[in-house]
């Protein structure tokens, strides 16, 4: 059984919160409409953050998210709040509690859905379509989202934002654009993974009363989460540290494998992060004509000149960066690579036969389009770290679907290889074999600027030969890089920061 690690708080899918709401129930005699009283308080005094003089408009279905909606509403009118209730679907398909709860409001209040019904509204409350729906919204949902959308009012979503797939964070269809979200009990993984992320706008989560058996949201005979959220406290706690007898090697040794004739400046981003992320001792691995520019730029780190053809990597090249492991460390292979076919057959070798941990990134992904397979038998411990345009090509799936299935992808892309795949983006997600995936909390925009993902693989890469094992230095060197951006763009400003900005943060991003 894939369980998670005790510095991820569990996200838990729909599936697992309606087996624990229901525990709840029928183990703990809290009864339903209690929950939804609950529920209901909590997303009412989120609206009144948003609500101004003119009414606040309750778009409520048939199911128990409407049900929170109506307790909202009544709530809010006791609190002197003009309230406008706007029903979309059949009234004779109510869930119990939610018929239970709309025959408390008054009847003025409520009227069919029609975009009209939104006019001089302040606040809209999305509580259309619970957090167990999935696939494209039909109708009559579609248009009301749709109108609700155009209205341009700020929403506060009722435990998810309609349209999006709380399990997965997926849109295929029409989604509202919440300016808040209150969720109930424990945020779900597709409030943390976009595109639902970034539909979600600000979450909070609502205690509504369910203890906690086992972890957040866990009920008896419900399957754990494979999906959480990082915590950065508890994950960094992990991180090691030098001592008084630590040696240059003990620290971490890290081989940095690209480069060529005018793409320098990846290895070299590479390598100084490395060091700034605790490597004791790094070696530039690049082609012969790239050596004397990559050592100009790296005081601290050594350089080995390898074959070359043309400027690039050859096969042949590989060989001396076998030996070099046979000091231990770690191996990143990548930055600034190239695509020529000897540096595609260098790539493969070194994936082959290299025993120590290896990252690969950049180029070295390209090697792989659409043969993640050959990954899965190798001797020693990998990761992956592509955006979504290289996950693209290493599944042989356009990157819209990517962009679309992001969760999916990462899962699927660790699954074929048997490496730990790191998708990158605000919610940058890390996947093992097993289907566990950690989710960022978020970063900055700053570091959308060339040469960042570069940062990352050195900053991973020094973990890793640290001896970290390969999932949590993946998700501590996100973490790292993500909090050394954060500190660079409120030096520089997000348009100003780049990526050697963020390795000159790393080690403040690091507890002390």
């Amino acid at each position: 059984m894939a369980i998670l690690p005790d510095w991820l708080d569990p996200l838990p899918d729909a599936a697992a919160q309606r087996a624990t709401d229901a525990w709840a129930i029928d183990d703990l005699g809290i009864p339903s409409l209690v929950l939804m009283e609950r529920a209901g308080h909590g997303l009412a005094e989120a609206v009144l953050a948003h609500a101004g003089a003119g009414p606040v408009v309750v778009a409520c279905g048939p199911g128990n998210n409407g049900g929170d909606g109506f307790v909202a509403a009544r709530l809010l009118a006791r609190w002197g709040h003009a309230v406008r209730v706007l029903l979309v679907g059949d009234p004779a398909r109510f869930t119990p509690d939610a018929r239970a709860t709309h025959d408390q409001l008054d009847p003025a209040w409520i009227q069919p859905f029609s975009p009209a019904g939104l006019h001089g509204a302040t606040v809209v409350v999305d509580a259309l379509l619970g957090t167990g729906t999935s696939g494209a919204p039909r109708p009559p949902f579609d248009a009301a989202i749709d109108a609700i959308r155009a209205s341009g009012l700020p929403v506060v979503a009722a435990d998810g934002p309609s349209g999006v797939d709380a399990s997965t964070g997926e849109a295929p269809g029409p989604a509202i654009a919440a300016t808040a979200t209150t969720t109930f009990a424990a945020a779900k993984p597709g409030l943390w993974i976009d595109p639902g992320k970034a539909h979600a706008g600000t979450v909070t989560v609502i205690d509504i009363g369910i203890p906690a058996h086992d972890g957040p949201a866990a009920a008896p005979g419900v399957a754990p989460p494979t999906v959480g959220l990082v915590d950065d406290d508890r994950l960094l706690a992990l991180l090691p540290g030098r001592g008084a007898s630590s040696t240059k090697f003990a620290s971490g040794f890290v081989l940095v494998a690209g480069g060529a004739v005018g793409l320098t400046g990846a290895p070299v981003l590479t390598a100084t992060a490395a060091m700034r992320a605790g490597a004791g001792y790094v070696t530039a691995c690049v082609p012969a004509p790239a050596q004397p520019v990559v050592a100009m730029h790296t005081l601290e780190v050594m350089s080995r000149a390898l074959p070359d053809e043309d400027g690039g990597h050859t096969e042949a090249g590989a060989e001396d960066v076998l030996e070099l492991t046979e000091r231990g460390g770690a191996l990143v292979v990548g930055p600034g690579l190239g695509r020529t076919p000897g540096a595609v057959a260098f790539a493969r070798r070194l994936a082959a036969e290299a025993t120590v941990p290896l990252l690969i990134d950049a180029d070295g992904l390209f090697a792989f389009a659409e043969d993640l397979l050959a990954l899965a038998g190798r001797p020693g411990p990998t990761v992956l770290t592509p955006h979504e345009g290289e996950m693209g090509r290493l599944l042989g799936w356009p990157s819209d679907e990517v962009r679309a299935r992001r969760l999916h992808a990462v899962r699927e892309a660790a699954h074929r290889s048997g490496a730990v795949v790191l998708l990158k983006g605000d919610d940058t997600l890390v996947a093992r074999p097993d289907g566990v995936v950690a989710v960022s909390p978020g970063a900055t925009p700053a570091l959308a600027t060339a040469g960042t993902g570069d940062v990352l693989s050195g900053v991973i890469g020094a973990l890793l030969a640290q001896g970290l094992e390969p999932f949590a230095a993946a998700c501590a060197g996100m973490r790292l890089h993500a909090r050394a951006g954060l500190a660079a763009a409120a030096d520089r400003g997000v348009q100003g920061v780049i990526a050697s900005d963020v390795v000159e943060r790393l080690p403040a991003a690091r507890p002390h």
